[in-house]
Protein backbone atom coordinates (compact mmCIF):
# COMPACT_ATOMS: atom_id res chain seq x y z
CA UNK A 1 0.00 0.00 0.00
CA UNK A 2 2.74 2.10 0.55
CA UNK A 3 6.20 2.31 -1.52
CA UNK A 4 8.05 4.71 1.06
CA UNK A 5 7.39 6.10 4.10
CA UNK A 6 10.04 8.28 6.37
CA UNK A 7 9.24 10.15 9.34
CA UNK A 8 11.05 12.29 12.45
CA UNK A 9 10.74 14.69 14.78
CA UNK A 10 13.27 17.24 14.67
CA UNK A 11 14.92 19.34 17.19
CA UNK A 12 13.27 22.26 16.08
CA UNK A 13 10.83 24.84 17.95
CA UNK A 14 7.09 24.42 16.83
CA UNK A 15 8.28 21.32 14.73
CA UNK A 16 6.20 17.80 15.96
CA UNK A 17 6.96 15.53 13.02
CA UNK A 18 7.88 15.73 9.81
CA UNK A 19 6.29 12.95 7.09
CA UNK A 20 7.61 11.89 3.92
CA UNK A 21 5.99 9.45 1.54
CA UNK A 22 4.74 7.87 -1.27
CA UNK A 23 1.50 6.41 -1.48
CA UNK A 24 0.57 3.97 -4.78
CA UNK A 25 -2.49 3.25 -3.60
CA UNK A 26 -3.44 4.55 0.25
CA UNK A 27 -6.85 6.59 0.85
CA UNK A 28 -7.08 8.44 4.07
CA UNK A 29 -10.25 7.90 6.17
CA UNK A 30 -11.69 11.13 7.83
CA UNK A 31 -9.54 12.06 10.74
CA UNK A 32 -8.11 14.99 12.57
CA UNK A 33 -5.07 15.99 14.08
CA UNK A 34 -4.23 18.12 17.13
CA UNK A 35 -1.22 19.93 14.85
CA UNK A 36 -1.62 22.38 12.27
CA UNK A 37 -0.59 20.35 9.12
CA UNK A 38 1.28 21.62 6.27
CA UNK A 39 0.96 19.76 3.43
CA UNK A 40 3.57 19.56 -0.14
CA UNK A 41 2.81 17.68 -2.75
CA UNK A 42 5.64 16.68 -4.75
CA UNK A 43 4.18 14.21 -7.45
CA UNK A 44 1.08 13.90 -8.58
CA UNK A 45 -2.49 15.52 -6.71
CA UNK A 46 -4.46 15.04 -3.96
CA UNK A 47 -8.11 15.16 -3.92
CA UNK A 48 -9.42 15.92 -0.07
CA UNK A 49 -12.58 16.92 2.12
CA UNK A 50 -11.90 19.35 4.56
CA UNK A 51 -14.86 20.50 7.12
CA UNK A 52 -16.83 18.53 4.26
CA UNK A 53 -16.43 20.35 1.66
CA UNK A 54 -13.74 18.86 -1.46
CA UNK A 55 -10.59 20.36 -2.28
CA UNK A 56 -7.24 19.72 -4.39
CA UNK A 57 -3.81 19.75 -3.72
CA UNK A 58 -1.29 19.98 -6.47
CA UNK A 59 2.81 20.99 -6.65
CA UNK A 60 1.57 24.10 -7.15
CA UNK A 61 1.19 25.35 -4.07
CA UNK A 62 1.45 24.78 -0.18
CA UNK A 63 -1.29 23.32 1.82
CA UNK A 64 -2.74 24.03 5.63
CA UNK A 65 -5.31 21.78 7.59
CA UNK A 66 -5.81 23.02 10.87
CA UNK A 67 -6.17 21.49 14.21
CA UNK A 68 -8.89 19.72 14.93
CA UNK A 69 -10.73 19.99 12.06
CA UNK A 70 -11.73 16.69 9.89
CA UNK A 71 -10.24 15.84 6.56
CA UNK A 72 -9.60 12.64 4.26
CA UNK A 73 -7.59 12.65 1.27
CA UNK A 74 -7.04 10.61 -1.60
CA UNK A 75 -5.25 10.31 -5.55
CA UNK A 76 -6.69 12.86 -7.84
CA UNK A 77 -5.22 10.68 -10.45
CA UNK A 78 -6.42 7.58 -11.69
CA UNK A 79 -4.18 5.08 -11.65
CA UNK A 80 -1.47 7.54 -10.32
CA UNK A 81 -0.27 7.47 -6.61
CA UNK A 82 1.06 11.10 -4.95
CA UNK A 83 4.49 11.87 -3.17
CA UNK A 84 4.21 13.81 -0.16
CA UNK A 85 6.18 16.08 2.47
CA UNK A 86 4.11 17.13 5.59
CA UNK A 87 5.06 19.23 8.52
CA UNK A 88 2.90 19.02 11.24
CA UNK A 89 3.39 22.35 13.62
CA UNK A 90 2.35 22.94 17.15
CA UNK A 91 -1.18 24.03 17.68
CA UNK A 92 -0.39 27.74 18.37
CA UNK A 93 2.02 28.12 15.31
CA UNK A 94 -1.11 30.44 14.15
CA UNK A 95 -3.70 31.81 17.03
CA UNK A 96 -6.96 30.39 16.65
CA UNK A 97 -9.18 32.83 15.35
CA UNK A 98 -7.57 31.67 12.18
CA UNK A 99 -8.80 28.22 11.93
CA UNK A 100 -11.87 29.08 10.23
CA UNK A 101 -10.91 31.05 7.41
CA UNK A 102 -7.99 27.99 6.87
CA UNK A 103 -10.82 25.97 6.71
CA UNK A 104 -12.46 27.84 4.35
CA UNK A 105 -9.70 28.48 1.96
CA UNK A 106 -6.40 26.10 3.00
CA UNK A 107 -4.75 26.38 -0.42
CA UNK A 108 -1.88 28.88 0.52
CA UNK A 109 -0.92 30.32 -3.23
CA UNK A 110 2.20 32.54 -3.86
CA UNK A 111 5.73 31.83 -4.63
CA UNK A 112 6.91 32.84 -1.53
CA UNK A 113 4.81 30.20 0.55
CA UNK A 114 5.93 27.54 -1.58
CA UNK A 115 9.71 28.22 -1.83
CA UNK A 116 9.78 28.98 2.09
CA UNK A 117 8.20 25.47 2.53
CA UNK A 118 10.82 23.73 0.48
CA UNK A 119 13.63 25.29 2.26
CA UNK A 120 12.38 24.42 5.57
CA UNK A 121 12.17 20.37 4.61
CA UNK A 122 15.82 21.29 2.88
CA UNK A 123 17.07 22.42 6.00
CA UNK A 124 15.48 19.72 8.08
CA UNK A 125 17.28 17.31 6.37
CA UNK A 126 20.64 18.38 8.21
CA UNK A 127 20.52 18.24 12.14
CA UNK A 128 23.25 21.42 11.62
CA UNK A 129 20.53 23.29 9.57
CA UNK A 130 17.98 23.58 12.66
CA UNK A 131 18.16 27.45 13.08
CA UNK A 132 17.23 27.73 9.31
CA UNK A 133 14.27 25.34 10.01
CA UNK A 134 13.06 27.23 12.50
CA UNK A 135 13.28 30.82 11.19
CA UNK A 136 11.72 29.11 8.08
CA UNK A 137 8.80 28.21 10.11
CA UNK A 138 8.42 31.47 11.86
CA UNK A 139 8.68 33.14 8.27
CA UNK A 140 5.37 30.79 6.88
CA UNK A 141 3.87 31.54 10.04
CA UNK A 142 3.92 35.73 8.78
CA UNK A 143 3.08 34.93 4.91
CA UNK A 144 0.32 32.54 6.32
CA UNK A 145 -0.76 35.54 8.65
CA UNK A 146 -0.78 38.42 6.25
CA UNK A 147 -3.39 36.16 3.98
CA UNK A 148 -5.99 35.43 6.87
CA UNK A 149 -8.73 36.83 7.53
CA UNK A 150 -10.54 35.82 11.07
CA UNK A 151 -14.35 34.28 10.14
CA UNK A 152 -16.54 34.35 12.86
CA UNK A 153 -18.61 31.08 14.07
CA UNK A 154 -22.32 30.91 13.65
CA UNK A 155 -23.62 27.45 14.43
CA UNK A 156 -25.99 27.62 17.66
CA UNK A 157 -24.75 24.38 18.89
CA UNK A 158 -21.16 24.77 19.07
CA UNK A 159 -20.70 25.37 22.38
CA UNK A 160 -21.63 21.85 23.50
CA UNK A 161 -19.83 20.59 20.44
CA UNK A 162 -17.10 22.12 21.90
CA UNK A 163 -17.24 20.92 25.70
CA UNK A 164 -17.79 17.27 24.07
CA UNK A 165 -14.44 17.47 22.41
CA UNK A 166 -12.57 18.67 25.18
CA UNK A 167 -13.89 15.95 27.55
CA UNK A 168 -12.77 14.11 24.62
CA UNK A 169 -9.50 15.46 24.73
CA UNK A 170 -8.87 15.57 28.59
CA UNK A 171 -9.98 11.88 28.67
CA UNK A 172 -8.37 10.67 25.76
CA UNK A 173 -7.32 7.55 27.14
CA UNK A 174 -10.39 6.71 29.04
CA UNK A 175 -13.18 4.23 27.86
CA UNK A 176 -16.23 6.07 28.98
CA UNK A 177 -19.94 5.91 26.82
CA UNK A 178 -21.87 8.63 25.20
CA UNK A 179 -24.14 8.13 27.57
CA UNK A 180 -22.04 9.14 30.91
CA UNK A 181 -20.79 12.21 28.29
CA UNK A 182 -24.39 12.92 27.96
CA UNK A 183 -25.07 12.90 31.58
CA UNK A 184 -22.31 14.93 32.57
CA UNK A 185 -22.89 17.43 30.02
CA UNK A 186 -26.49 17.71 30.59
CA UNK A 187 -27.71 16.85 26.77
CA UNK A 188 -29.30 14.10 25.29
CA UNK A 189 -27.29 11.33 23.50
CA UNK A 190 -28.46 11.97 20.25
CA UNK A 191 -28.55 15.37 20.18
CA UNK A 192 -24.87 15.46 21.28
CA UNK A 193 -23.39 12.78 18.62
CA UNK A 194 -25.72 15.05 16.37
CA UNK A 195 -24.16 18.44 17.02
CA UNK A 196 -20.64 17.38 17.19
CA UNK A 197 -20.45 15.78 13.98
CA UNK A 198 -22.64 18.97 12.37
CA UNK A 199 -20.43 20.86 14.17
CA UNK A 200 -16.71 19.12 13.39
CA UNK A 201 -17.95 17.22 9.93
CA UNK A 202 -16.58 13.97 12.07
CA UNK A 203 -18.68 11.28 14.52
CA UNK A 204 -17.39 11.66 18.12
CA UNK A 205 -15.55 7.94 17.65
CA UNK A 206 -13.94 8.79 14.50
CA UNK A 207 -12.66 11.82 16.33
CA UNK A 208 -11.54 9.82 19.30
CA UNK A 209 -9.25 7.69 17.18
CA UNK A 210 -7.41 10.57 14.95
CA UNK A 211 -6.49 11.73 18.13
CA UNK A 212 -5.08 8.16 19.54
CA UNK A 213 -3.54 7.44 16.13
CA UNK A 214 -1.91 10.61 16.55
CA UNK A 215 -0.41 10.17 19.96
CA UNK A 216 0.78 6.47 19.23
CA UNK A 217 2.56 8.02 15.93
CA UNK A 218 4.61 10.53 17.60
CA UNK A 219 5.68 7.96 20.45
CA UNK A 220 6.71 5.35 17.76
CA UNK A 221 8.74 8.24 17.02
CA UNK A 222 10.52 8.83 20.43
CA UNK A 223 11.04 4.79 20.29
CA UNK A 224 7.98 2.96 22.02
CA UNK A 225 7.31 -0.28 20.60
CA UNK A 226 3.77 -0.93 18.65
CA UNK A 227 2.87 -2.83 22.17
CA UNK A 228 3.81 0.28 24.04
CA UNK A 229 2.64 2.89 22.13
CA UNK A 230 -1.15 1.13 21.82
CA UNK A 231 -1.32 0.66 25.71
CA UNK A 232 -0.14 4.58 26.12
CA UNK A 233 -2.54 6.10 22.91
CA UNK A 234 -5.51 4.15 24.95
CA UNK A 235 -5.78 1.16 22.11
CA UNK A 236 -7.06 -1.78 23.89
CA UNK A 237 -4.41 -3.55 22.29
CA UNK A 238 -1.48 -3.61 19.37
CA UNK A 239 -3.85 -5.84 17.09
CA UNK A 240 -6.39 -2.68 17.68
CA UNK A 241 -3.75 -0.05 17.13
CA UNK A 242 -2.41 -1.23 14.21
CA UNK A 243 -6.14 -1.71 12.41
CA UNK A 244 -6.79 1.57 12.58
CA UNK A 245 -3.01 2.75 12.34
CA UNK A 246 -3.17 1.24 8.96
CA UNK A 247 -6.60 2.40 7.84
CA UNK A 248 -5.36 5.90 8.56
CA UNK A 249 -1.73 5.92 7.79
CA UNK A 250 -1.38 3.60 4.90
CA UNK A 251 1.20 1.23 6.90
CA UNK A 252 1.51 -0.55 10.00
CA UNK A 253 3.21 0.97 13.80
CA UNK A 254 5.84 -2.09 13.24
CA UNK A 255 6.78 -0.28 9.39
CA UNK A 256 6.36 3.27 10.59
CA UNK A 257 8.58 3.32 13.25
CA UNK A 258 11.37 1.14 11.56
CA UNK A 259 11.34 3.61 8.73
Amino acid sequence: MVDVIRAWHPAVPQVQEVLHARFDHHAYPAHTHDSWTVLLIDDGAVTYDLDRHDHLATPAAVTLLPPQVPHDGRSALPEQGFRKRVLYLDPGWLPPATINAVTDSPTLLGADALSTVTDIHAALADPADAFAAECGVLALREIANSRLVPATETAPDAPLARRLREMLDDRLLESFTIAEAAAELGAHRSHLVRVFTTTFGIAPHRYVIGRRVDRARRLLLTGRSPAEAAAESGFHDQAHLTRHFRSTLGTTPAIFSRR
